[in-house]
């Protein structure tokens, strides 16, 4: 990454604009890393309170598994529960105030391995445990791809999961325990997870980031047959009523926009251009209802800042009624996700 930053992203200095439509971000991360390779290697309250308090509504979020804070020893399957019990304590931080009146983790989801089959309920138990008042659901990344280009970062590395019969009767669990899954897959993937989400049918499952769209590696170069398909699976997720689908993660490199090697960071007008025909059709498909915008944060951080962000995201829905804005920027996030705020 040539750049990055808070001082690169303070090269495009925005006021929020229509800072009174209220916001629930329904995706970002804790973490506390220490490695080279993660741009905000430390993103905890501090600061996400720095970024959500720029001009934005932001009422409350929710956070989503990043593998951080795992509990050290004890059963594999077990240490998931660690980062549940972590953020449930930061989230216990920012009631008091002191981070802005922002509701930070009002809701958390954390990671279990549906690949446990039927025995995931004890882990589940032990994540409600963690944070009884907040715990909604987990995400289990089944990203996959077979050209070695395509960094696989998922915990459980394997093709197919989501067909398999342990992975099923796993969200089976899940369902029962009016748990909710998030979607992290590769947009190639979509049409398994459409076929999993009819044979799931009453479990809530939120698509992550448009369905992982790629434009690097194998896939660069290639836009009409990469676009074809990826708007084919959208429209097979969308076909089952029981998915749900977050807009945003397009701030992540693999997308191949290249916003973060510009020498000076995108602003929301340009940023709101280049966005808007993926988001459009995401909308069309899934209807209104069923879309909520995301920060990805700190991940989309290496692309633009939180205000451009959630400018841009205001910018391209301009043309959609009060009430449909309402579900897409907090109202459909906090019906999924239980947020009272």
């Amino acid at each position: 990454m040539p750049f990055g930053g808070n001082d690169w992203l303070a090269l495009t200095p925005e006021e929020a604009l229509e800072p009174e439509i209220p916001i629930c971000d329904p995706h970002h991360h804790f973490w506390d890393y220490r490695t080279e390779r993660i741009p905000y290697q430390r993103y905890l309250l501090h600061e996400l309170a720095d970024d959500v308090n720029g001009g934005h509504n932001v009422r409350s979020t929710v956070f989503v598994e990043a593998r951080s804070m795992y509990r050290p020893g004890g059963p594999e399957e077990m240490r998931p529960v660690g980062e549940v019990e972590f953020v449930q304590g930061l989230a216990a931080a920012s009631d008091n105030g002191l981070y802005g009146p922002c509701k930070a983790a009002a809701s958390i989801v954390g990671h279990a391995n549906l690949n446990l089959g039927e025995n995931v309920r004890p882990v589940l138990e032990a994540l409600q445990a963690a944070s009884p008042n907040r715990f909604r659901g987990i995400r289990h990344s089944v990203t996959w791809d077979a050209s070695p280009e395509v960094e696989n970062t998922a915990a459980h590395k394997a093709e197919g999961q989501m067909s398999s019969d342990n992975f099923r009767a796993g969200a089976r669990v899940l369902a029962d325990m009016g748990l909710t899954l998030e979607g992290w897959m590769f947009f190639p993937q979509m049409t398994e997870l459409a076929e999993f989400a009819k044979d799931v049918p009453n479990l809530t499952i939120i698509l992550n980031h448009i369905g992982g769209l790629i434009r690097e590696g194998p896939y660069a170069g290639r836009d009409d047959e990469v676009f074809d398909q990826w708007r084919k699976g959208i429209a097979a997720a969308a076909s089952a009523p029981n998915v749900v689908i977050k807009l945003g993660g397009i701030g992540m490199p693999r997308t191949g926009f290249g916003w973060d090697a510009r020498t000076t960071p995108i602003g929301s007008e340009e940023l709101a251009a280049d966005m808007k025909p993926l988001i459009d059709y995401c909308i069309e498909q899934f209807g209104p209802n069923r879309c909520m915008f995301e920060s990805n944060f700190p991940v989309d951080k290496v692309s633009y800042s939180y205000t451009v962000m959630y400018n841009a995201f205001k910018r391209l829905t301009t043309q959609y009624s009060a009430s449909e804005r309402a579900d897409m920027f907090h109202d459909v996030a906090a019906r999924v996700y239980s947020v009272e705020y």
